[in-house]
């Protein structure tokens, strides 16, 4: 799954439209599937495709930045982020991306609130990647209900300081229900009264 997502990025453009870390609209993704919820939350200019049973991606169509959503079945009901965050091995998550991402070094790592669940994240970045270009992934996790989370964000590295926000705001805005509102750390811009013409 991760190698069709560096593939797909592949082919997108290398640079960030400046209007896309300021994205003014978004779109809202739910399931409509009540044995998998969930609630995907992201700027308007970005792209869904798949869901239901299948994976949920979502990328902007001109730039290196792509989100991956995965629901799996999961018999560990005992699963919490901060026990899985003692338990991470740093040598594990850097072999599991070093496929795509050859070099992968983990960077920070801890927990991240979704909406209505707190997930384990953690990011690395690669110098290298089969895109030939530098990468960094965020990666979240959570269970719920019985069911595994799985929310992967890749993004070029050189374009951290407007992707960064971006990735983060849509795992913010996550949620494992259906029924989820919008937004966690968007601002709304005030309705200008015009004045009755004269």
């Amino acid at each position: 799954m991760k190698h069709l997502t560096v593939a797909t990025l592949a082919t997108l453009g290398l640079v960030l439209a400046p209007s896309l870390s300021a994205a003014q609209s978004v779109n809202v993704t739910r399931s409509i599937l009540p044995t998998l919820p969930y609630t995907v939350i992201f700027p308007d200019i970005m792209v869904a495709s798949g869901g239901g049973a299948d994976p949920l991606t979502i990328n902007h169509p001109a730039a290196p930045l792509q989100c991956d959503l995965t629901v799996v079945p999961v018999e560990n009901t005992g699963w919490t982020a901060e026990a899985a965050l003692g338990a991470l091995d740093d040598a594990e998550v850097a072999a599991s991306w070093s496929e795509i991402m050859p070099g992968f070094a983990l960077g920070n790592k801890g927990t991240t609130p979704y909406q209505d669940a707190t997930a384990l994240i953690y990011d690395g970045s690669s110098p290298e990647s089969s895109m030939g270009m530098p990468l960094t992934v965020v990666h979240t996790e959570t269970v719920s209900n019985g069911r595994g989370y799985v929310l992967d964000c890749l993004y070029a590295t050189a374009e951290a300081e407007q992707a960064r926000p971006i990735v983060d705001f849509i795992i913010a805005n996550f949620a494992t229900r259906s029924d989820a509102e919008c937004c966690i750390g968007a601002e709304v811009a005030p309705v200008e009264e015009t004045a009755p013409a004269q």
